[in-house]
Parts: structure tokens; C-alpha cells; sequence
């Protein structure tokens, strides 16, 4: 998604957060690693820590490699940190993508990541099955299979971006 946003895109920045990455970072930094190989993108890990210095530093980081857009490896405690994080990325002038949709409503560019009103669903479902007598144990463990892609016009605006239309045919919201 990103590579369409940012068609010169040579080189991307990726937050992960010190404190050593729990299992949701390392299997995010994985599948990174992949799809830069495949998209034939280099990958600067940058790591940094949730609070106002270090994010100041990573972002220092990322303008020093010269990346050409920014993600971070997800992890619920960067929303504690969101305002500051897009800020950083509109002051840096650097697209950024997000996997919380949270992010972009407080003015991220973009976030593709799993639906959470399907999983409270699918949660619902569980507690439905549970209450009626089924073992938690003789249900299934799933996957999430809903994503959504949101996009953010004014973060596009602040940073001198224009989002291609295929990309906003896309998108699962808009804000404008």
C-alpha cells in the first residue's frame, strides 16, 4: 500500500519500540523483512522508546537514513503516544503508515490493520458458545480475516502528498 502511495519508494523506516519487542513486534519485523525483499525496498529497524526524546530520535534516525516513509511495528503502547508520533511525521515530512486506525483519526496518513469490530464480534460469538456450555477448549482458536484500510486527506495535505485515486478506491474510510 505504501509503495503505491510513495511510487519512489527506496527506503523505509520502521519503528519498534525498546524494551525488548514483544511477539506481536517480532512477528510484525518478520513479515516486513519479507515483503521489502519482495518489493525490493531497504528496511531501516529504528529502534526507539515511547516517550518524547526518544521519538525525537528515531525520527532524527530515520532523516539521517533518508527513508522515504515511516512505519511502526505494532504496538498498543505507541497510542498512548500518537499525537506526538504524527506530529513527528508531518514536522519530518514523511508518509507514514500505521497498523491502528486510532492513529490516523489523530492524524496519521494511513493504517491497514485487522478490523476490531469483526473481532468483537467474533469475540461475542466466543462468550455465546461459552455461556451455552461449550468447553473453551473444544472452540477453535481463529485468525482475524477482516482488515481495513484508512486514509487520512489532511495528514496527505500537511505533508505536500496527493493520495493516487486507486488507492482511495480502497480505502475502507476517508477522512477528510
Amino acid at each position: 500500500m505504501l509503495k503505491d502511495v510513495v511510487p519512489r519508494l527506496a527506503r523505509v523506516g520502521v519503528l519498534w519500540f525498546a524494551g525488548g519487542p514483544g511477539i506481536q513486534q517480532r512477528l510484525a519485523l518478520k513479515e516486513l523483512r519479507k515483503a521489502a525483499i519482495a518489493l525490493e525496498v531497504q528496511l531501516h529497524e529504528i529502534e526507539t522508546k515511547v516517550d518524547s526524546e526518544g521519538l525525537e530520535k528515531a525520527f532524527q534516525t530515520a532523516a539521517q537514513k533518508q527513508v522515504n516513509a515511516i512505519m511502526t511495528a505494532s504496538a498498543r503502547t505507541l497510542l498512548t503516544e500518537r499525537s506526538r508520533i504524527t506530529a513527528l511525521a508531518i514536522k519530518y515530512r514523511l508518509p507514514a503508515m500505521y497498523p491502528e486506525d486510532e492513529i490516523v483519526a489523530a492524524g496519521g496518513l494511513m493504517s491497514y490493520g485487522v478490523d476490531r469490530s469483526d473481532i468483537y464480534q467474533r469475540a461475542a460469538f466466543y462468550v455465546d458458545k461459552i455461556l451455552k456450555g461449550t468447553k473453551p477448549a473444544d472452540l477453535p482458536v481463529e485468525q482475524p480475516t477482516k482488515f481495513e484500510l484508512v486514509i487520512n486527506l489532511q495528514a496527505a495535505k500537511q505533508i505536500g502528498l496527493t493520495i493516487p485515486p486507486n488507492v482511495l478506491v480502497r480505502a475502507d474510510r476517508v477522512i477528510r
